[in-house]
């Protein structure tokens, strides 16, 4: 797909078009039938609509003429999108509408009176200019609504070539915003990427087999093979560089925009004085720039300057500047001066300013200077969907997040640079995090960190999943929990540093990555892992709590407290202890469709009591109607709870050795469903086994759940009864257990 093929889809079009009009008899005076939008510009995609519009001028009668205009074009077999408007009407919609304004941008005359058209280009585009500063920050809040609903072009799994940030609609947008005379935009690298969208979008079309801008996983390797690449995998990567650089194009420009609404509209376009903010760097306008005596050959450090200094004042750095800096600069020595070192945890830790600095530094090539190890992870997709960006802009939002978090450790440095580095492993076969352990090792010492820096780091890169994994998916109550953390940890400032590590991490991933209940469980893990670490002892372990049983348990029956907490409830069971009892409260809970987070259960004389975490509100007496319906045999769980899904993959059931030296720890990775504990604690039920704790997460479609499990009569499995229990768990979630 090129330019010309759109260029002669275009002409065929117009031809059609024309000797519709011609048909129909339109007049040759006061009626035009012009093209807009997408059509308006010359760039139909091979299944893209006609956007014409039939105009005359006010008094002309064009009611008989559309009916028998747009009839050939339908039997033709072209799908049309068409109005019929008088000149003083179609004024009026542009001046109402914004949408219709851009529109009416790229009018090009198809038929009729070519000076009715040459009037309303002329008229369309002075109105544009002559009120561009009141409708620029409608227009900026409109651009923005749509990149929170649709998402960036470079990060969307399923990208929007049209509607995501970065995608055609922006580079239009940014047409029109150079149509006001009011900012400019490197025409070159948009029209490049622009161009490059537009193949992209027609080969998809092509792929599709209709006309869609959403590029569905499957198509990527037939993308690949239209855009003469090796394969899907770098299909992607050229999409979401062009979604890239549109998108840093795009914030510029509108940062420029902003530049020029704020000041006095008396105020002309001269250049802006400098204003020095550091040696070699100034501030020009909005922009910081290097003043006249810069020598980036001579200064290393300067380019990690002007960056810093941009990023702590939420100011543009202009990319000649970059570019001129990622060119000319001098490498830094290795280790980095201290100055060098210092300026880098300033950027990182400079909050909100730093995303378009470093798009900036990225896109000019300026990365490489600083960290050339930064190649392995750009626009590298995550294969978790619970992200919400590309490895690079994960880590950048990690940055941004944890620099929110520097008062809260003794060495803020450290932290800034672990973030930096922590998923710096991706991309190799290896787990991420032990790939990514003597890299940062190697970059921090490059840096000039000293020896007792340097390991922290690497530590911290190292486990940087500890804290989240531990605290989802293992009881914090046995101390073989709280001993692994700690041993790994080292000591308390390592923890401290790893806390916030793991808070910045999770919210850079997404909302739920970071809930009010995973923060709890997260905290609760830290707390009694310091405690440890400053004792210098092994963590206790953890006496069941003593309960009053509620006279309703005294009688038989299902004894409930109910504890509001963030995102959900806690809820306290008692009842008289059985084999089964925790399977029923579960199918209890997941036919009521109340997701369950963690478990834990304990025999008090001949009573059963848990506690669930729930993440939902409860209504006791709806959960005692079900329990008493499942007890009662009325209701059978099993009848009721989805089964495995065929297509799914196979459920993982694997035991987890030293992990626990109270109890047998199972851990079952399968397809998030309803039922899951229930299936895996009726299983158990069956074996007279234990449950003492569970604990669920969700990642993604997955669901990883971990099961502490002891004899009926207390203590952990051996070998021969821990193997049949992970035998019946699996048979219960792959449905082979009949």
């Amino acid at each position: 797909m090129s330019a010309e093929e759109r260029q002669h889809r275009t002409a065929e079009a117009d031809r059609l078009c024309a000797a519709a009009y011609d048909g129909c008899a339109g007049p040759e005076s006061g009626a035009a039938l012009v093209a807009v939008g997408g059509y308006g510009r010359g760039e139909l995609a091979p299944r893209s609509d006609l956007d014409v519009l039939l105009v005359g001028d006010e008094g002309v009668e064009l009611g008989q003429v559309a009916e028998r205009l747009w009839y050939p074009l339908w039997d033709s077999g072209a799908q049309v999108d068409h109005a019929v408007r008088s000149l003083p009407q179609v004024l009026a919609a542009a001046e109402q509408d914004l949408r219709v304004a851009l529109g009416l941008l790229d009018v090009r005359h198809l038929a009729g009176d070519p000076g009715l058209t040459l009037r309303l280009r002329a008229t369309v585009l002075a109105h544009w200019r002559r009120t561009a500063l009141e409708r620029l920050p409608d227009l900026h809040e409109m651009v923005r609504a749509r990149h929170r609903r649709v998402g960036e072009l470079a990060h969307l799994s399923v990208p929007d070539l049209k509607e995501a940030g970065g995608g055609l609609r922006d580079a239009t947008t940014l047409k029109a915003l150079v149509a006001t005379w009011l900012v400019d935009v490197p025409h070159v690298e948009l029209e490049k990427s622009r161009l490059a969208l537009l193949d992209v979008r027609d080969l998809l079309h092509e792929a599709a087999g209709r006309g869609t801008d959403r590029i569905a996983p499957e198509l990527w390797s037939d993308l690949a093979t239209g855009l003469e690449l090796p394969d899907a995998r770098s299909a992607q990567v050229h999409v979401r560089e062009l979604g890239r650089r549109i998108t840093h194009l795009s914030r510029l420009t509108w940062r420029r925009v902003e530049d020029r609404l704020a000041r006095p509209r008396s105020v002309g376009a001269r250049r802006p004085a400098l204003t020095p903010l550091a040696p070699g760097v100034a501030l020009s306008g909005a922009e910081v720039v290097l003043d006249g005596r810069a020598r980036p050959a001579d200064d290393p450090v300067l380019l990690l300057r002007a960056a810093t200094v941009a990023a702590e004042r939420d100011a543009v750095l202009a990319p000649p500047t970059a570019a001129r800096l990622a060119r000319e600069s001098a490498p830094l020595p290795d280790p980095w001066p201290d100055e060098a070192r210092h300026l880098l945890v300033r950027l990182l830790a400079s909050g909100p300013g730093l995303l378009p600095v470093w798009e900036t530094l990225e896109e000019t090539g300026a990365t490489r200077l600083l960290l050339p190890e930064w190649e392995r992870i750009r626009l590298l997709p995550h294969a978790s969907v619970i992200h919400r960006f590309t490895v690079d802009r994960h880590v950048v939002e990690t940055c941004i997040e944890a620099g929110s978090l520097i008062r809260d450790v003794a060495r803020p440095d450290v932290l800034m640079v672990a973030a930096l580095l922590h998923d710096i492993g991706k991309g190799s076969l290896t787990e991420h995090s032990v790939a990514g352990e003597p890299i940062a090792r190697r970059v921090a010492a490059r840096m000039g960190f000293d020896a007792e820096a340097v390991d922290l780091v690497a530590r911290l890169v190292r486990w940087h999943l500890l804290l989240s994994e531990t605290a989802t998916t293992r009881d914090p109550d046995d101390p073989a929990t709280v001993d692994l953390v700690a041993s790994r940890v080292g000591s308390p400032e390592a923890l401290a540093l790893l806390a916030a590590l793991t808070q910045a991490d999770a919210r850079a991933t997404s909302p739920q990555a970071w809930s009010s209940w995973r923060a709890g469980l997260v905290g609760d893990l830290v707390r009694r892992v310091r405690a440890a670490l400053d004792s210098g002892e092994p963590a206790p372990p953890v006496v069941a709590e003593e309960l009053p049983v509620p006279t309703q348990a005294r009688r038989g029956g299902l004894a409930l407290d109910v504890e509001p907490v963030a995102d959900g409830a806690r809820v306290t069971a008692l009842a008289p202890d059985r084999v089964g009892l925790l399977a029923d409260l579960a199918a209890t809970y997941a036919l009521m469709r109340l997701p369950v987070r963690a478990a834990r259960a304990w025999s008090q004389d001949q009573y059963g009591v848990s506690v669930w975490e729930l993440g939902a509100a409860v209504d006791p007496a709806v959960v005692r109607q079900r329990y008493d319906a499942i007890l009662a045999g009325r209701l059978d769980p099993a009848a009721r709870l989805a089964p495995a899904d065929a297509r799914t993959l196979a459920p993982s059931v694997a035991v987890r050795p030293g992990a626990s030296t109270q109890a047998t720890v199972l851990e079952v990775r399968t397809a998030d469903r309803p039922g899951v504990v229930y299936l895996v604690c009726a299983a158990l039920a069956r074996l007279d086994v234990a449950v003492r704790s569970a604990h669920v997460d969700t990642l993604g479609p997955q669901a990883v759940d971990v099961f502490y499990l002891q004899e009926s009569g207390a203590g952990a499995l051996s070998d021969h009864r821990a193997a049949d229990a992970a035998h019946a768990v699996r048979a219960a979630l792959s449905g082979a257990d009949g």
